[in-house]
């Protein structure tokens, strides 16, 4: 169930203090892959447990939500995980913050909000302004995902991306995913759901260029 957090608010203007990555994790050098819209962290502890060879940032709206997947991560020592609270463009917009997205090699928007009235596209996840701080500071080569079961979103992300001259699609058949972020093609919460209600997910893959 997708719960209503306005990104806009003014509440999410103050921003806390983002550790050093190697305050974050085990290994520093590790591949980062970043999930903006994380929800509880399921997904990405299931990543982290089963792929150690990279580190897993989640970002998340909702401020509970974050709390619970910190302590789920301290209950099972996780080295290779963090969990960041607050509006992800706000963050990574912060002078501070620049190190997080220089040290990416992928990102990933899974199920975001659609924020289906027309007067709220603004509050969507992905807007040009997010998309040209990705496209100025990410490494050539980093990878963007998203995923949604609502068509008009998909249409709406992808049209902005690949507005973008410093990313093109990335055709699955020439991608690997055994050297992804996520090499066994887990599934998050929604993503089930999507499929055992037999519904339409709409996918793709970006590079920068």
């Amino acid at each position: 169930m997708r719960q209503h957090v306005n990104p806009l608010s003014i509440n999410f203007k103050e921003i806390e203090r983002i550790p050093s990555l190697i305050e974050m994790f085990g290994d520093s050098k590790l591949n980062l892959h970043l999930d903006i819209g994380c929800a509880a962290g399921e997904f990405l502890s299931d990543l982290a447990l089963a792929n150690i060879s990279w580190n897993y940032l989640g970002i998340e709206i909702r401020e509970k939500l974050v709390k619970n997947a910190r302590l789920r991560a301290r209950k099972v020592e996780i080295e290779n995980l963090y969990f960041v609270f607050g509006n992800a463009y706000n963050i990574l917009n912060n002078n501070e913050n620049k190190f997080i997205i220089k040290n990416i090699k992928s990102i990933s928007f899974n199920f975001p909000d659609p924020w289906f009235k027309k007067r709220h596209y603004k509050r969507r996840i992905i807007q040009p302004e997010f998309i040209n701080i990705l496209s100025k500071t990410l490494q050539k080569g980093s990878l963007i995902f998203i995923k949604t079961d609502v068509k008009d979103l998909f249409d709406y992300m992808d049209c902005i991306i690949s507005s973008n001259f410093n990313f093109k699609t990335l055709h699955e058949k020439d991608f690997n995913y055994s050297e992804s972020f996520n090499p066994n093609k887990f599934k998050t919460k929604r993503e089930e759901y999507v499929i055992s209600n037999r519904l339409d997910i709409f996918e793709r893959i970006y590079i920068k260029i």
